[in-house]
């Protein structure tokens, strides 16, 4: 699970563009809007579409638990274990 969670934290970086961030600065467990990483919903479309072309996992904006899942890395881990 530490392989994902890190593969989904360089994910993350490249994906929108985080240059000043590495994996070790984003916090497993922080959440990823708002307070935590302050990502957008723009960043969430642009995450996902990223997490289904890597993982092929199909994530629905209208579920509820694809927005739960989308709280933490550790929760994307999570949702992407269950999925796979």
């Amino acid at each position: 699970m530490e392989k994902l969670h890190h593969d989904l934290k360089a994910l993350i970086i490249e994906v929108l563009n985080l240059e000043e961030v590495t994996p070790e600065n984003i916090d497993t467990q922080a959440p990823l809007f708002g307070d935590g990483l302050g990502l957008d919903s723009i960043d969430a479309l642009e995450l996902g579409l990223a997490i289904k072309n890597q993982y092929g996992i199909v994530l629905s904006s209208e579920s509820e638990e694809t927005k739960k899942a989308f709280y933490s890395v550790k929760t994307l881990a999570d949702f992407i274990s269950s999925q796979q």
